[in-house]
């Protein structure tokens, strides 16, 4: 179902769309106050046929998770599991941190819900077994390149420069893969035997840290805690909902072992029952993560269970049963996750309702001091330069009150010389926008719908980082493109600190105090960090360099000359060629190309601003 500006607002399925669709306009059919503000912003239609009720629910889940409607029961995470990998595949392998799960010759153990557990683990068996965490291609580059570090304080046996045979090494790769499978014993016993060994020797600074290796070992291997003596996997699921938000607690049990849990906030209405919340979570979470368990355990009976079953069962490659259990431990299990989920729903509803006040509750705010409806995402822009040198522009997004960083762009000024805000602020605009432009109407005639690219999503609201200057040529740049969006300028006061929204040739003081005033202060303060931060990178590999560095005779000499005597560039601007021409290291020619230099830079920069009207003369549009 797509809104008036075409943003995709619920996506669902049925055996017949026709009475599902129909259902949601009659009069006598309530799904509650989430579904009847649904149905009023409907503006279209669009649907998708399948060959069967499982490809209908994997195409939910895809679609769902791609496009994340604002009416769909949504799981707020977006959680990436870590493993540990063992890349199996090399003559001299290594043991690796990784958050994806791919079809190599690498093996993975996991995945686990602690990625600083995985760290030190992985940071253990490096220490006990003395392997390499180098990228070198070995055998081909051994003895090329002298060992590293790791070799020389004895924390790498140096495979690089032969210190160790293939065969030797590949045992102690087994060694870590019986560990990893949770087979202790050999390395206890190994640690024990060499603490023992080096206190022999009297070499007591080695003996203890294999000591403190020791307690490491027996310190994880008492972490796992048996739940059952099948010794298979499982994910146990229970819910704590109340009328806004619920809280979804997984306990997950690997080889018969609880080896850890986690929780997760999904979005709800006060319609939706525990049997929606569960089916909707499964959906969301199981189509993200790689690994599916043998048995799902869950607190009650779920929706479309069978199709979950199976989609499940498919993912997996191997039958997955979902239980709800009536006694016994696994009873006590899913009892002792629903005691988990309401703890984590009591102590983070306010933190919940914060956060939520930090960024759509702000949102909000700034909704009412404008008067407009439906905020959601809010571009803001800044230019940055040293004396007009390397003049960027930066672009950032805001969706829903918080950052949207894969959207945010980076203009390096093409048309503009010099330190011309509104000049360089016009250019930015223009190629932002006519660029969108040009994506929308390819868009359109490919009849591609949701594939987007980088500028084809407009804002619904423009802040400009300045007063009415800013304003007006965001304003321009609207009109001469024939777009209507609604622009404010972030004004600050002397101390150069936000003090107000610059709106319709009004500006309006904000409450310091009020989550508004603060998400446009950060809106703001990003917006200037982006542009500082891409300036400083090209500023970096230009080294220092001034516009009068652009300027044919003026050398590093007469540049140091003119800055001493005139403080600023306004200053030269404003010299004539005889007083030009009196400064050290100066004569009647370099002043000479110095006054054409910024007499042709200025006749460009109001042929930029258009027709030469300046932007004071232009007034509101």
């Amino acid at each position: 179902m797509h809104d008036s500006r075409d943003a995709i607002i619920y996506i669902g399925k049925a055996l017949s769309l026709r009475k599902r669709v129909h259902q949601y306009f009659q009069p006598s059919h309530d799904e509650g106050v989430k579904k009847a503000q649904m149905v009023r912003q409907i503006a279209r239609f669009e649907y998708i046929v399948t060959d069967s009720e499982l490809e209908a629910l994997v195409l939910e889940c895809n679609l769902i998770k791609e496009h994340r409607p604002k009416y769909n029961t949504m799981l707020r995470d977006d959680k990436t599991y870590p493993y540990i990998k063992v890349t199996l595949g090399e003559d001299f392998p290594r043991v690796l941190f990784s958050r994806q799960q791919k079809k190599d010759r690498s093996r993975y153990f996991g995945p686990y819900t602690s990625a600083g557990a995985v760290k030190d683990t992985i940071e253990l068996v490096n220490r006990i077994y003395q392997l390499r965490t180098c990228s070198r291609s070995l055998p081909r580059d051994i003895g090329k390149e002298r060992p590293c570090l790791n070799y020389h304080i004895h924390l790498c046996a140096g495979p690089c420069n032969g210190g160790i045979g293939r065969e030797e090494y590949r045992a102690r790769v087994d060694s870590v893969l019986e560990f990893l499978n949770g087979n202790y014993g050999p390395v206890l016993k190994l640690l024990e035997g060499r603490m023992n060994e080096a206190s022999e020797r009297l070499e007591f600074e080695k003996a203890i840290e294999y000591r403190e290796l020791l307690g490491s070992v027996r310190q994880i291997a008492q972490k796992q805690k048996i739940t059952h003596t099948d010794g298979e996997d499982k994910d146990i699921i229970a819910v704590a909902a109340d009328e806004q938000d619920a809280v979804v607690q997984v306990f997950f049990v690997r080889d018969g072992k609880l080896i850890g849990r986690d929780h997760f906030y999904v979005r709800i209405g006060a319609e939706d029952t525990q049997s929606q919340i569960l089916a909707t979570f499964m959906k969301q979470f199981y189509s993200g993560t790689p690994f599916i368990p043998h048995e799902i355990m869950l607190p009650g009976e779920v929706e479309e269970r069978e199709i979950l079953a199976d989609w499940l069962s498919q993912k997996r490659g191997g039958k997955v049963y979902l239980r709800v259990p009536q006694k016994g431990m696994k009873e006590k299990l899913v009892e002792m996750a629903q005691k988990n989920a309401e703890l984590v729903l009591s102590q983070d509803r306010e933190k919940i309702k914060r956060e939520e006040g930090r960024t759509i509750g702000a949102l909000r705010e700034i909704e009412r001091l404008l008067q407009l409806e439906g905020l959601e995402r809010v571009e803001a822009y800044d230019i940055s330069n040293t004396n007009g040198f390397e003049s960027v522009g930066s672009m950032i997004v805001y969706e829903k009150g918080r950052p949207k960083r894969s959207d945010y762009r980076k203009f390096r000024l093409r048309t503009v010389t010099g330190p011309d805000d509104y000049a360089s602020m016009y250019e930015v605009l223009t190629r932002r926008f006519t660029h969108g432009i040009r994506e929308q109407e390819a868009l359109e005639e490919k009849e591609l719908e949701g594939e987007y690219g980088s500028f084809t999503r407009f804002p619904d609201l423009i802040m400009m980082d300045g007063g009415r200057g800013q304003v007006n040529i965001a304003l321009r740049v609207l009109q001469e493109l024939h777009l209507d969006i609604p622009v404010c300028g972030m004004v600050k006061d002397d101390n150069h600190r936000t003090r107000g929204l610059y709106y319709h040739n009004v500006e309006i003081p904000i409450d310091r105090s009020s989550e508004g005033f603060k998400l446009i202060t950060r809106i703001q303060d990003e917006a200037h960090r982006f542009a500082i931060e891409y300036h400083r990178s090209l500023r970096g590999k230009e080294q220092v360099h001034s516009v009068l560095d652009d300027i044919p005779g003026i050398g590093p000499a007469r540049r140091k000359a003119l800055m001493k005597k005139y403080q600023s560039l306004d200053a030269i601007k404003a010299a004539d060629e005889a007083d030009l021409a009196a400064t050290d290291t100066m004569n009647a020619r370099a002043a000479q190309e110095v006054c054409r230099f910024f007499r042709e830079r200025e006749e460009q920069n109001l042929r930029a601003r258009g027709q030469g009207v300046s932007v004071e003369e232009s007034g509101g549009v």
